[in-house]
């Protein structure tokens, strides 16, 4: 059953409308749509069965059990048919094509894709430009011109444009590129993530010297104090959460086709390294819907997780093939690796059902059990999709067939997301990330608001008999369940929150699913506002040794504007029904 937050959602951003603005959609006839288009690859292969995986496409959906990332149900089955939510384009360091690059990038925005670009080829700031005899302006420069232009093509387009920067650690202008959002009203429309390497890491470890090189030369222009240039980003993240970093050498470390070119940009939320030209399709499976009750408790029917993993893994290897590319070169190596990402929502939810607190070994050891699951299950599927329909055509040149591996449909099947409009229509928590709050106000679209409860919670309050209205109003006003009388001690820890965990087991959650998913995992590490600039750098230290492919962070109240707020500050607010407290 939707929520009438997801009922919200659904109306304003993927129900189809006519001329007027009219809905001429109702979220069954979505998901129809979406499964119709999506079974259409079926014809392609003589395996194929269009209309009974259209079935099985439809009831994934409606059940809330899987939902595809955002621009396929958008998307799918209308005519701009732009089906893939994470790109990087390269950007070359000729003005020709830094405006290529642009315009590419504004197609992709128009249907409903997000970006990534790496800015580190870009000449610094003052270096010769041969043609013209003059000094180059730098990459921050053309950043600027990128995120003026996503704002003019936002205003016409179903889904809010998103760039993600990558400079390289040593590129001359880093520094400036760290900073850069210290005023605040810059570059609005990027994420920024510095692209850090091994030997800068080991650098600030011993506290050596650290080189900064021209990209085009390969001169050091200069060298720096590693520990210092850490402690700069450390301090920006401290003060609005950004930079985060993108730690390249293990994300090239895991690229599975690196003859055919280096990891050095992903997409908006950091979750999908690619290659130049790269798109990628992903999904999330709905942990909550793999649960079963036997009893008083609950458990995971990995039965039936077996078979939601292999119906996600054809859809989104069907998406490829139904897609509409916004660009030649994109279908062209799209079509080469055929890239997915398969991840999970409702993590956090699982476990309070499970009785167990985000904050421990057990969870850390629940979440490698389900990725590992995820894992083999999705690498299985993808080799008999090999077998039925062939292996991705770059399979040759692989990291795979090097190491003598069967072959494989897609060259990458599992990707974490943070699922934040989709876990909203699958009534679940985001991603893997922990409660934000039991009660929360979330900022949305335009600076709407949606006040929302945790369902779980209200359900366990029925069950348990703790749903007294003075109980409940407390939960609404603090957002937190940790020091309010009345509820059982074991319920009160299994709702443990974001800025009640500690920034180690964030991370350490983030490590357990890294280690068994192909790309990357999207995850923000929650910060108290009353965190130390050594409590961030901790954190990317800690980020860097457990083995995550990069790391955001974000200290509470340290932007004047946010997306999450705790508690819902509502009179009409109705939290015994759950129902949307507008």
């Amino acid at each position: 059953m939707l929520s009438n937050n997801a009922l919200e959602i659904l109306k304003r951003r993927y129900l189809l409308q006519d001329t007027d603005g009219k809905i001429i959609e109702e979220p069954d006839d979505l998901f129809l749509r979406v499964a119709s288009h999506i079974a259409t690859a079926e014809r392609l292969y003589s395996s194929g069965d269009e209309y009974y995986w259209r079935s099985k496409f439809c009831e994934l959906m409606s059940r809330l059990e899987f939902l595809p990332n955002s621009p396929t149900l958008m998307n799918a089955g209308r005519s701009r048919g732009q089906l893939a939510a994470c790109f990087v384009l390269p950007i070359e360091d000729t003005l020709e094509g830094i405006f290529e690059t642009l315009k590419n990038a504004a197609l992709i925005h128009q249907s409903g894709g997000g970006t990534g670009f790496s800015f580190s080829r870009l000449r610094p700031a003052g270096a010769m430009v041969k043609s013209t005899m003059g000094a180059a302006s730098g990459p921050i420069s053309f950043m600027t011109v990128y995120d003026a232009a996503t704002e003019v093509v936002k205003q016409g387009s179903i889904r809010r444009g998103a760039n993600m920067a990558v400079l390289r650690i040593d590129h001359p202008d880093i520094e400036e590129f760290i900073t850069v959002k210290r005023n605040r009203g810059k570059l609005n429309n990027f994420n920024l993530s510095v692209g850090i390497t091994d030997a800068f890491m080991q650098a600030v470890e011993v506290g050596r010297e650290f080189s900064l090189i021209h990209p085009g030369t390969g001169q050091v222009v200069r060298t720096v104090a590693a520990r210092s240039l850490f402690e700069l980003i450390v301090t920006m993240a401290w003060e609005n959460g950004e930079p985060g970093v993108l730690f390249l050498d293990r994300a090239n470390a895991a690229n599975p086709t690196p003859v055919l070119g280096e990891i050095e940009s992903s997409n908006p939320c950091g979750e999908q390294p690619l290659l130049p030209y790269e798109s990628c399709n992903l999904g999330s499976i709905n942990l909550v819907k793999m649960l079963r009750k036997s009893g008083d408790g609950w458990w995971i029917d990995y039965t039936k997780l077996k078979d939601v993993i292999q119906t996600a893994i054809r859809f989104l290897d069907n998406t490829i093939d139904v897609n509409v590319f916004p660009l030649e070169k994109i279908r062209m190596i799209t079509l080469g690796n055929r890239k997915i990402g398969l991840g999970v929502m409702g993590f956090a939810d699982m476990l309070i059902y499970l009785g167990i607190p985000y904050d421990t070994e057990e969870a850390v050891r629940k979440a490698e059990e389900i990725m590992s699951f995820i894992a083999a299950e999705s690498a299985a599927i993808s080799a008999q999709l090999a077998k039925e329909r062939g292996a991705f055509p770059n399979f040759a040149q692989s990291t795979y067939a090097a190491a003598g591996l069967p072959p494989l449909r897609n060259a990458t099947t599992t990707t974490i997301a943070p699922t934040g409009t989709i876990s909203i229509i699958a009534g679940c928590s985001s991603g893997i990330e922990p409660l934000f709050a039991i009660a929360f106000t979330r900022n949305v679209m335009n600076h709407d608001l949606l006040r929302d409860i945790n369902p779980v919670f209200l359900e366990l309050a029925k069950e348990y008999n703790f749903a007294d209205p003075q109980i409940l109003a407390e939960i609404g006003q603090k957002g937190i369940a940790s020091n309010v009388e009345g509820i059982p001690a074991k319920i009160r820890r299994s709702f443990v929150t974001a800025h009640e965990i500690a920034p180690e087991w964030h991370i350490r959650i983030q490590a357990a699913f890294q280690k068994f998913t192909h790309n990357a995992v999207s995850k923000t590490i929650n910060y108290p506002h009353d965190a130390t600039r050594e409590d961030v750098g901790e954190g990317f230290r800690l980020a860097y040794k457990y083995g995550c492919k990069g790391l955001t962070v974000y200290r509470d109240g340290s932007r004047a504007e946010q997306v999450l707020t705790r508690g819902v500050q509502n009179n009409h607010c109705e939290l015994t029904t759950g129902e949307n407290c507008d």
